[in-house]
């Protein structure tokens, strides 16, 4: 009972950390390559294009460091990190366009959350 315990934990785990990672990842590609609407974001809230490439490189890396299983507080710190950029991203989007849309970016820390329990669950 316990090992299909085990195997799903590890299963829901892999499925909701791919699509995270995948999701940072096309936001990385388009923040890297500043894309219009990569610019058009951060313009609409008020910081300087540069900061794309900051958050753009910090996302490829956190993204790589979530799918590796060696490097244990390495991984710690990409999960802060998301955090940070997700609560970053919202508080940003309350300031400028209210609540509604800070609401949606915020939404995102759900699978963040997840699969940090799921990894969690997965090393007992």
């Amino acid at each position: 009972m316990a090992v299909s315990s085990s195997i799903a934990v590890r299963i829901w785990y892999w499925v909701i950390t791919i699509l995270f990672v995948a999701f940072m990842l096309f936001g990385a590609a388009s923040e890297v390559s500043q894309t219009e609407s990569a610019q058009k974001l951060l313009a609409s809230l008020h910081y300087p294009p540069y900061l794309n490439y900051i958050l753009g490189i910090a996302k490829l890396i956190g993204a790589v460091v979530l799918i590796q299983w060696r490097f244990k507080t390495i991984k710690e710190w990409a999960y802060a990190g998301f955090t940070i950029d997700i609560l970053g991203a919202a508080a940003s989007t309350y300031f400028v366009e209210g609540i509604g849309p800070a609401i949606f970016t915020a939404v995102f820390l759900v699978p963040l959350f997840l699969s940090y329990y799921f990894w969690k669950a997965s090393e007992v």
